[in-house]
């Protein structure tokens, strides 16, 4: 059996608060199929976790932006898996681009990322996806295949988690990924 639709949104570190409540009426009023049909995910910043978990309606689901590799601690700024499941957010996402890139989380870093959220419950989207030097020298393939293989080389059962191809080339930019792009890395693997 295939995996039902899954539609995130990320915010990313955007919003106020006027303007979250705005988006959560937006999406409130919105027509949704049915959940047996379509998972739908919408990130907010942390700061906005708990105001937009109680307000949106429960047939969307809210996503942490991140969390830490390890239960709490002295990690200044980091939020723990532990916390997210007891704000009842049930969705993490792990690896994006600007953790991969500015703050140099390595593929082995996300995949103990990725392992230690769904040990503490939660489900994750994992993020994959190259930059457009990358897709020029033509190692798309090979770039999304080692971040792939890395949470595969730990995480065994992947029920709990979504696979988000990003090309970080389209991020942005103004360019835009046709479909065939963005199954070409998912689908060259799969071979």
């Amino acid at each position: 059996m295939g995996r039902k639709f899954f539609v995130g949104g990320n915010w990313k570190c955007n919003g106020t608060f006027d303007e979250v409540k705005k988006i959560v009426k937006i999406l409130n009023e919105g027509q949704v199929p049915s959940q047996d049909v379509v998972e739908v995910v919408v990130s907010p910043p942390y700061v906005f976790l708990p105001v937009v978990k109680s307000s949106l309606w429960p047939d969307f689901h809210v996503a942490a932006q991140n969390c830490w590799v390890k239960k709490g601690g002295a990690f200044t700024g980091e939020v723990s898996a532990e916390m997210l499941v007891n704000l009842e957010v049930r969705w993490v996402i792990l690896g994006h681009y600007e953790r991969r890139t500015i703050l140099g989380e390595s593929n082995e870093f996300v995949a103990d990322k990725v392992a230690y959220a769904l040990a503490q419950g939660l489900k994750v989207i994992a993020c994959v996806g190259e930059t457009f030097e990358q897709r020029e020298s033509g190692s798309t393939v090979e770039v999304v295949a080692a971040q792939t293989k890395a949470i595969a080389a730990i995480v065994l059962d992947w029920t709990n988690v979504v696979l988000a191809y990003e090309p970080v080339w389209a991020i942005g930019t103004g360019k835009v990924a046709s479909p065939a792009q963005a199954q070409e890395p998912i689908y060259s693997q799969a071979a």
